[in-house]
């Protein structure tokens, strides 16, 4: 079994709000909350430098604060140009109350 590593608890992501977790070894993640299910990122645009955790959530959809691209942060993939790269995204588990990711593999 793969070994969890806990980002935040439910509790402090809210629908609209997303919130930037820092975890060594990975670049910032954003976690999201939408229809009661939650969903993480990488939170730096793939088109400019800024944090999508800035930007604005609509239903499961996020904005960049930079240029006003969006992405879909369920799939990643980019709903609005100027952005065209997906963002990466990582599989949720939900461990007592906590929002979790599978520890990465790091190559050798």
């Amino acid at each position: 079994m793969s070994e969890l590593m806990m980002l935040c608890k439910t509790a402090e992501v809210t629908e609209d709000a997303p919130i930037q977790v820092v975890v060594d070894g990975l670049p910032p993640l954003a976690v999201y909350e939408f229809n009661k299910s939650y969903y993480v990122t990488s939170d730096i645009c793939t088109h400019g430098m800024a944090f999508m955790t800035e930007g604005e959530q609509d239903g499961n959809e996020i904005e960049c604060p930079f240029h006003g691209g969006a992405f879909n942060f369920v799939t990643g993939e980019v709903v609005s140009m100027p952005c065209h790269i997906p963002l990466e995204t990582f599989p949720v588990v939900i461990n007592d109350e906590y929002v979790c990711i599978e520890k990465p593999v790091l190559e050798k």
